[in-house]
């Protein structure tokens, strides 16, 4: 079983597509995407890209994704660690880097420009290798 850490952007783009991950593979992800998911969807509906039901139908499709929700102190700890190793100001994008460091085989995230910044830190997969 391989274990994949996924970023807000993948589940999202799991839900919109309401595609199938495959049995073979465990979704991880930190507690916080709940949020960062919840406030994408939101904003996505304020700036008129989807209707609220599209909105709030994307929400529990996401929330119907089985992804095992962390947050522990161990990983707040080693995200805090991982935010000062590569010099930034905020842990959100730590917690994941931590995440798949501790418990991943993978990081998944559809933003280009982090995954390039994040190429020899961590093993990276694209949301392809999720099917």
């Amino acid at each position: 079983m391989t274990k994949f850490v996924v970023d807000a952007g993948v589940v999202l783009a799991l839900a919109a597509e309401e595609a199938e991950v495959s049995a073979a593979h465990r979704l991880l992800a930190p507690a916080l995407v709940r949020s960062q998911i919840l406030a994408a969807l939101h904003e996505a509906v304020q700036r008129g890209e989807l209707s609220r039901e599209e909105g709030r139908r994307r929400l529990a499709r996401a929330g119907e994704l089985k992804i095992r929700l962390l947050g522990d102190s161990v990983l707040r700890r080693r995200a805090w660690d991982v935010a000062d190793r590569l010099g930034w100001a905020s842990t959100y994008t730590a917690e994941y880097v931590a995440l798949t460091e501790l418990q991943g085989d993978a990081f998944v995230t559809l933003d280009a420009e982090l995954a390039r910044n994040l190429d020899g830190v961590v093993p990276l997969a694209t949301i392809d290798a999720l099917r």
